[in-house]
Parts: structure tokens; sequence; C-alpha cells
């Protein structure tokens, strides 16, 4: 049997086949990514209790996403905060936070992580280019940035990507500022950039600010694979 592996999603008006209206949508790149590491990926839109759903899922990953509302760690917006979505806030925190406290298998994805880190009392930079004075991390409009990462040795996330600087696939306007209760940064840019952490106290639960899925190495995915597999 394959592990359950959950994953959020947008929901955003979108156009297919004869049709435009809203959807709850995901880049099928983590489906294939989940899929190809011998997970079974289903998709969980931010609807109804999907915190309810944890006792069923052997894996969570909270993916990719708009920015999280800043009042969550109570800050006035910035005017680049964009495509906002309190109900997705609402339904992600409160999965996220059963899976923790069930000790389910976690890996955040960009947004991912910003949800881990805010919810565990941790603030962003809401413009990273005003920290960096660059715009490398998301270089235009749905175009990846390719900025080399590096774990940190000892970490989890070194055991499974290894030490080496890492080209990765960037597309981030935000990232940790104050970091959450509990967390350890486990890869950071060469801007300084915090670009992954882990939660010291749960058995697997990383996230990272850069995209896997798009990526080649899907050295994560088996791993969160790896951790859900019964």
């Amino acid at each position: 049997m394959r592990p359950v592996i959950g994953i959020t999603c947008y929901v955003e008006p979108a156009r297919f086949t004869v049709w435009e209206m809203d959807a709850a949508l995901l880049p099928y790149m983590y489906v294939e990514q989940v899929a190809a590491a011998g997970g079974q990926p289903v998709i969980l839109p931010p609807a109804g209790d999907p915190a309810g759903l944890v006792g069923r899922l052997d894996g969570l990953i909270v993916a990719g996403g708009g920015d999280i509302d800043p009042a969550r760690y109570d800050q006035a917006p910035h005017d680049r905060v964009s495509y906002v979505r309190k109900f997705r806030d609402e339904a992600e925190f409160g999965v996220m936070a059963a899976a923790l406290e069930a000790r389910v298998p976690f890996l955040g994805i960009c947004r991912g992580l910003q949800v881990l880190n805010v919810a565990l009392g941790g603030s962003l930079h809401q413009h990273l280019p005003d920290v960096t004075g660059h715009e490398g991390h998301s270089p235009a409009p749905g175009t990846f940035g390719h900025l080399p990462v590096t774990a940190e040795p000892g970490t989890r996330l070194a055991k499974v990507l290894g030490e080496a600087p890492l080209p990765v696939p960037h597309y981030h306007h935000q990232a940790v500022d104050r970091l959450g209760a509990g967390l350890t940064v486990s890869a950071r840019a060469e801007d300084g950039t915090v670009e992954a952490v882990e939660l010291d106290a749960h058995p697997f639960a990383l996230a990272v600010q850069w995209h896997p899925e798009a990526g080649r190495d899907p050295a994560l995915f088996h791993a969160l694979t790896a951790a859900a597999t019964p």
C-alpha cells in the first residue's frame, strides 16, 4: 500500500476546456513527485474540515501559494503583499497544527514553510527585496530564480540533500524574519535568507522556501514518503 500524502491546494479562478470558474487546483508537479516517490497523492482543498482528515493521512505537504495575512504575526500589510486568502490560511493553519500534534510526517513548500513558522510564533519579511536588495528569489512573474542554497551541517535536511551548495528553483518574495519556537534553520541562501527549517521535537517536519516539485532532485519527496510509510 502506498502511504497517503495529503497536499493542500489553491482556490483560484481558472480556465479549462470550455469553462472559466473558481477551481480547487494544484500544479501537477506536486502530484507527479509524490507518486514517483511511492506515495498516493490526495489533494486537500481549504473547505470543510481538512484538519479532521489528519488521522487518515500518512503524510502532509502544505504547498506553495499566496501570502499569509500579516495580521497573523501582528503586522500591517506591506504594499506588495498579494493573493491573501484568509479561508486558506484558516484551513492550512488548522490542518498543519493537527498534523504536528499527531506527529504525522510533514513537508512545507514555500508558503508551507511560512505557515509553519508563523504558526509557531514567528514572523516574515513581507517583501524580501527590501532586505536583500535584489529580486533573485522571484525574478519575474511566472519565472523561477535559480539560486544556490546550502544545508546546515548535521541537520536532518543535510542528511537528505547533502552539505554542498545546491541550485534550486525559487519563487518567493517573502521569507522568515523572527524564527518560530522549536525551529532550527537548516539551510540558507548566499544572501543569508532562511531557505529551510526543521522542527526539532518532531520525527519528520521539514520545510523549504524553494520549490522542489519544480526541481530535478526528488530526494525530499522520497524522504517524506519513507517517513510516512506505515
